[in-house]
């Protein structure tokens, strides 16, 4: 079957965070919604057929994943990246971000340090600061093409710090760096060396266009050991709404942990559709995502060739990962008044700004590629008026 990723959906009045509360954020209508990473795309007909019968039996009590479910995520991971993991290792969040939070929780104490890597997507430091955590950096090198691991500052800032947990975006968001495996080797060594576990959160690792995503936890036995692998069918289907995320934990200390983290918090039963629709979706997806990774690439690499072109004074960081591309502003200006009042005032994009990311990135700027075409083409006829004026 061919996929239709052309059509634009009208998303408007369904609550929907990207395009229906624009005036409640930014007290204006006119701007073109290029930010949240949230695709535009509607998913495969044979996928909502199965979500339909569900709807269909009228009944959404309290339910739990059973063995068929758990199948189909550990088949996902087996076929895409290679990796056999285990059904007793998956626990079941509403989110990655509620994940990483109850690691923080389970694996340190108020007081104690977290290691991030800025610029990084901006949860990590609001789940560190808002548990009283101290949040430690350990910035990306960033080279004017593409960023790279301090590792000497990395084991520096775990060994002063006595840093306990390493929150690592793997494909890493916003920068779109997809780390080797001898980075992550090097990652792992360094974490085992000083008792610092590691929580990788790999929300995007179906989204490779250069190398090849590593789970974390395939590295080595060891390295599965002193780690948990959060996943989630969130973003490779644009699924984010149905709260679902499965968080893979091989050491049975830090699963219980863990465990016992989550429903502290209050959490036990999963949302009943959200199940059904994750299963639908990796069940009968595969061919739907292939077809939109190749879509998605397409635009990537015109969003690239018309920027070099009709914008040259805008730089296109080299992009291995992510749907999203992360764009240096840094030759017309690092001021956050003035990047803001160009992107938004002037060429009327709704987009994420670096600063949000780390004070550092003030001047860059995270646009989302995974739409019909015809916005990625609205967008960058609008940018280059705007900076050609």
């Amino acid at each position: 079957m061919i996929y239709d990723f052309d059509t634009v959906t009208d998303r408007r009045g369904t609550g929907c965070i990207k395009y229906d509360f624009q005036e409640e954020r930014k007290h204006r209508s006119d701007l073109l919604p290029l930010w949240v990473a949230d695709m535009d795309f509607r998913l495969p007909q044979e996928a909502l057929e199965k979500v339909h019968r569900a709807v269909d039996r009228g009944i959404f009590g309290y339910t739990s994943p059973m063995d068929d479910y758990y199948e189909t995520v550990l088949e996902w991971y087996l076929k895409r990246h290679g990796w056999r993991a285990k059904k007793e290792w998956i626990t079941v969040t509403p989110g990655v971000v509620f994940a990483l939070a109850a690691a923080v929780r389970a694996f340190t104490e108020e007081g104690d340090a977290v290691l991030i890597q800025q610029p990084v997507y901006y949860p990590f430091s609001e789940v560190i600061t808002d548990n009283k955590r101290r949040l430690v950096n350990n910035e990306l090198l960033y080279d004017g093409k593409s960023y790279s691991i301090d590792f000497d500052d990395l084991e520096d800032k775990i060994v002063k710090n006595s840093v306990k947990l390493f929150i690592l975006c793997s494909p890493h968001n916003p920068v779109g760096r997809v780390w080797s495996k001898d980075e992550l080797k090097k990652i792992s060594e360094i974490c085992l060396k000083h008792r610092c576990v590691v929580a990788a959160d790999e929300i995007h690792g179906d989204f490779v266009w250069r190398g090849k995503h590593t789970v974390f936890a395939s590295l080595s036995d060891e390295a599965a050991e002193n780690c948990i692998v959060c996943t989630s069918p969130s973003k490779t289907f644009n699924i984010a709404g149905a709260q679902i995320s499965n968080i893979f934990i091989k050491n049975r200390e830090l699963k219980e942990k863990f465990d016992r983290a989550v429903a502290a918090a209050g959490y036990s039963q999963v949302n009943t559709l959200g199940l059904e629709l994750s299963k639908a979706v990796y069940e009968c997806g595969g061919e739907w995502y292939e077809q939109m990774k190749a879509y998605v690439l397409s635009n990537i690499e015109y969003i690239k060739d018309f920027i070099d072109k009709y914008i040259p004074q805008i730089k296109v960081v080299e992009q291995e990962g992510l749907y999203l591309v992360w764009l240096d502003f840094g030759e017309i200006t690092r001021d956050k008044a003035k990047l803001a009042d160009l992107v938004e005032n002037r060429a009327r994009l709704w987009v994420d700004f670096g600063s949000i990311f780390g004070e550092k990135s003030a001047g860059f700027v995270r646009l989302n590629a995974a739409c019909p075409k015809s916005i990625i083409e609205t967008a960058l006829l609008r940018l280059k008026e705007a900076v050609g004026a």
